[in-house]
């Protein structure tokens, strides 16, 4: 049986993307056709309306449409290199619009006019939601994080938590760390080693205006599955600060302009 790879799309939270590490990602993809891309959560930020903005200037100023058809667009680009599966797992910032209505217009939430996957329109773009805790791959499942409290400082321990609640190996997004954490469970036979991998995330921390003082423990990155017969191997990728990163001996980052005006990757570079 040959390996699959599953490329793993880390918080993204457009419009606060790092539009050329994400750009590098979409044209790694076009490029190795991975049989399957899973996004992970928190491909918008949507800053407002959430009950964080209720009340402040940002809920005024703040277009969710406009935001939707941007993050759409760049979905568009992604499946313009790619026509394989696409699977999305729905994020705590991507469910703002609809958790607002819910909140504070609850005689308008059933119109689902403001769920995800009608903001972006994933039936155009064939892609499909993922429930939490859905197998991705033999022994793994994936979730974006907030599904289960807790939360911890040290990349992949949020990870290796939820693995300890499972008992199955987990991918997840939410924490903006990218780590690999092992936990190694059971005794003789029955001793296997499960694993709690937190992909990163894709922002341009400078456009992140709640960091304090522009600092934190995160990751800019995202991830690799490597799926076998019985389970995978969960590989961390790490973005570089101008945008590029490496992939078995190739890096991936030089920056072109297409016809269309656009930015896309050359493809790979011997590292």
């Amino acid at each position: 049986m040959s390996v699959q790879e599953i490329v793993v799309v880390s918080d993204v939270q457009y419009p606060l993307h790092d539009a050329r590490a994400v750009r590098n990602l979409w044209g790694y993809i076009g490029e190795r056709q991975p049989d399957k891309v899973l996004i992970i959560g928190d491909f918008m930020n949507y800053a407002a309306p959430s009950r964080w903005s209720k009340g402040t200037r940002a809920e005024f100023e703040n277009d969710v449409v406009r935001e939707s058809e941007g993050g759409k667009a760049l979905l568009g680009e992604l499946r313009e290199g790619y026509s394989g599966p696409i699977e999305f797992v729905v994020g705590n910032h991507d469910l703002r619009p609809a958790d607002y209505l819910r909140r504070y217009a609850p005689a308008l939430a059933n119109s689902r006019a403001f769920d995800i996957d009608v903001l972006l329109d994933f039936e155009e773009l064939d892609i499909k939601i993922l429930p939490p805790f859905s197998e991705v791959a033999p022994g793994w499942v994936a979730m974006h994080g907030h599904e289960l409290r807790g939360l911890n400082a040290i990349p992949g321990r949020t990870a290796a938590a939820k693995v300890k609640k499972l008992d199955r190996s987990v991918v997840m997004g939410h924490t903006h760390k990218n780590a690999v954490s092992p936990e190694t469970v059971g005794v003789g036979r029955n001793r296997r080693t499960l694993f709690g991998f937190e992909v990163g995330h894709l922002m341009d921390e400078s456009k992140a205006e709640y960091l304090a003082q522009g600092v934190a423990n995160w990751q800019k990155g995202w991830g690799r599955l490597l799926v076998g017969k019985y389970s995978a191997v969960p590989v961390p990728v790490y973005v570089e600060r101008d945008g590029s990163f490496v992939v078995d001996g190739a890096r991936y980052g030089a920056i072109q302009r297409n016809a269309r005006g656009r930015f896309s990757p050359k493809g790979a570079q011997v590292a």
